[in-house]
């Protein structure tokens, strides 16, 4: 073995590169990839045979709880979900308790993350009326992500509903800045549309004007403010025609629940267990979805990872709380939408690793080229398996997926050059790390 050898070869698996996919070995030392060809000699070699080796897939919407509510999740467990699902990088939200809107809170999470996370991370800053003149700084701080706002109330109390207060927020930096996109007056103005213990009332109550209201919003102030922005988990497909009206402001993310379960089946079946926000709405909103994302407009799939307890589940609507677990289905639910022939697997790659990048400045990450971070997501596309609740490692312990069977498993987690996960086996030691943007310090 030559003393220039790569520390770690992933052999002979279909790798998906820039250029294309094709089989090859890559090779990794320190932690970043040396090369993509022909590697016979290394100190570690993983048979990648069969297999595809995608990019390092990135999850950037997740809800880990902590620290406040550790009951439903902590940053370990929830980072456990995210490599058994084949993710490498989550970032995080701000709506823990307390809220995640100072440089003393981000720190606290970062220093709670260091070697129990398993994926690589970042916290978003939430936006507050209190905090606006400050979130220019903020948004600087090694590992964040940036800014996040709630133009409606969702879990916590977070909250920026009026355009005076949300011109403010987008007057202070330049990265670009999340958006749940719900109009807070409108949705309180038809509270009387929840029907006591109907959880399919919720799509009524949390309507497509509403998200539509908040969407037009945000864009025209945006313009304004001449501020990049990222609405978060679109619904409508009004909305995505809209957005792509508006690509010189506006990206935009889908999640997989909302291309999978359809109201007509997801309320009757799964109860307040389909309720998060926005909403599950119908099959022709998952149709209009699917079309969007088939002419390219939605950027990014981010799981909206939001796990409660079952206890809490359970409650009445609208007594329920909304939100469901979703890191570690993300991949597979997607996965199995690629062998449906929904999606092809260049444009899965491109929403969970290169597009990520590019909408939020990463370094470093979202390829697989030399002098990238050695993430990789190595994934057997023809392997079945059905998802079941002790494969579940959110704390929550359940998934609104339980019992589907799914083709396209995921065989192995690698982060900067480690295996957090291989053939559903955890690492012994959680070394995720901060992640890096070219718009902070």
């Amino acid at each position: 073995m030559t003393t220039n050898a790569p520390e770690l070869v992933l052999a002979g698996g279909m790798v998906h590169t820039p250029n294309g996919a094709d089989i090859a070995d890559v090779a990794v030392r320190d932690g970043k990839i040396v090369g993509v060809g022909s590697y016979p000699d290394a100190a570690r070699r993983i048979d990648c045979t069969g297999l595809d080796v995608l990019p390092g897939v990135i999850d950037s919407q997740v809800h880990f709880r902590e620290p406040g509510l550790e009951h439903k999740e902590d940053l370990e467990t929830g980072s456990r979900a995210a490599v058994m699902g084949g993710v490498t990088a989550v970032f995080e939200m701000p709506n823990t308790s307390p809220n995640t809107d100072t440089v003393m809170r981000v720190h606290d999470k970062l220093e709670r993350a260091h070697h129990r996370m398993y994926c690589d991370h970042a916290f978003y800053v939430g936006a507050t009326a209190e905090n606006a003149e400050e979130l220019g700084e903020l948004e600087r701080v090694p590992g964040t992500a940036g800014v996040k706002i709630f133009m409606g109330a969702s879990t916590g109390n977070l909250l920026v509903a009026e355009d005076a207060q949300l011109a403010r927020v987008l007057a202070h930096g330049r990265r670009r800045v999340a958006i749940h996109a719900e109009d807070e007056a409108r949705m309180n103005a038809r509270k009387d549309e929840r029907i006591e213990g109907d959880p399919s009332s919720h799509p009524v109550w949390r309507d497509d004007e509403s998200a539509m209201l908040a969407t037009r919003r945000i864009l025209k102030l945006a313009r304004e403010a001449r501020r990049p922005v990222h609405i978060l988990h679109v619904t409508t497909p009004a909305e995505l025609e809209l957005i792509a009206q508006h690509r010189d402001v506006a990206t935009c993310e889908v999640t997989p629940q909302h291309l999978t379960l359809e109201a007509e089946d997801a309320y009757p079946r799964l109860g307040s267990y389909a309720q998060m926000n926005p909403p599950i709405r119908s099959a022709a909103h998952v149709a209009g979805l699917w079309h969007w994302l088939r002419q390219g407009v939605p950027d990014v799939l981010g799981s909206d990872h939001a796990p409660h307890t079952k206890e809490e589940k359970a409650k009445p609507y609208p007594a329920s709380p909304s939100g469901m677990p979703g890191v570690q289905t993300l991949l597979p639910l997607m996965l199995d939408h690629v062998a449906k022939g929904n999606m092809t697997l260049e444009r899965l790659i491109d929403m969970t690793s290169a597009g990520v990048q590019r909408v939020f400045g990463l370094v470093g990450k979202g390829r697989i080229a030399t002098g990238y971070d050695a993430d990789f997501t190595v994934v057997d596309r023809k392997g079945r398996f059905t998802i079941t609740e002790d494969w579940v490692e959110s704390r929550c312990g359940w998934s609104p997926f339980t019992g589907m069977e799914l083709q396209g498993r995921v065989v192995g987690t690698i982060v900067r050059g480690h295996s957090a996960m291989w053939e559903g086996q955890l690492a012994n030691q959680a070394q995720g790390e901060p992640l890096r943007f070219a718009g902070a310090l």
